[in-house]
């Protein structure tokens, strides 16, 4: 996993670049204190994480963020900044995470972590890899029945086996095939190809019941109409 740093203030680079060159296998390709430049970097080169400060002169992080949004390859977002007020907007752009300065080193050590994970959670030709028990395990994506989040981790379920994922449902959506894959739920990821039963529930939305699996995945109420275009409804 690479990334850059983007910080118009060379001490906030400095020390970011000592918590990632110490505290995770994360490599950083390069670093700019100018946006413009950033994003012809990014538009050329292969680059998994951004850490991205709000306040920059020329074009602000939110602007390149959304800019970056637009791209086939889509890095992760991780905002750096001095001010609270921005956060809401940092994540109604799909930001990984959000971190205050001055930094603390247990929140920066966390967020690199959780980096990490998703780096070790890869999808290639139908196949993926997750961890369990301190093993990587490669699966087929279609033996995933449904996966549900609960705080900072994702529990992935195939008939018989879970596996626990520090992500965000968000990020690890991302990572599966879209066409086998939908989020139901703001909590709920479901493979469309298991579901056996769709039952109306309370407030117009559904509830899905999945082949040869005990659980009841809902369809909220937002992801309704969606849904039906999806199952033909």
């Amino acid at each position: 996993m690479n990334c850059i740093i983007v910080d118009d203030e060379y001490p906030a680079i400095q020390e970011l670049n000592y918590f990632i060159t110490n505290f995770s296998s994360i490599k950083i390709l390069k670093e700019f204190d100018d946006s413009i430049k950033a994003l012809e970097f990014i538009q050329n080169n292969s680059v998994d994480v951004i850490f991205l400060d709000i306040n920059m002169p020329k074009l602000d992080g939110l602007t390149l963020s959304k800019v970056i949004n637009t791209l086939k390859h889509k890095p992760l977002l991780v905002f750096i900044s001095a001010y609270r007020e921005y956060a809401l907007d940092a994540f109604q752009v799909s930001a990984f995470d959000y971190i205050l300065k001055p930094y603390s080193e247990n929140r920066i050590v966390d967020t690199l972590n959780r980096l990490e994970n998703c780096a070790a959670i890869k999808c290639s030709n139908n196949k993926i890899s997750l961890w369990k028990n301190n093993k990587l395990y490669v699966l087929n994506v279609n033996d995933i029945y449904y996966c549900q989040s609960n705080e900072h981790d994702v529990f992935v379920y195939t008939k018989d086996e879970q596996y626990k994922i520090t992500s965000s449902i968000s990020d690890f959506y991302k990572r599966l095939p879209q066409d086998i894959f939908f989020k139901c739920h703001r909590s709920y990821i479901v493979n469309i190809d298991k579901i056996t039963e769709i039952i109306p529930w309370f407030n117009n939305t559904y509830m899905l019941k999945l082949d040869g699996n005990s659980a009841e995945v809902p369809v909220s109420r937002q992801n309704i109409s969606m849904f039906k275009q999806l199952m033909g409804i």
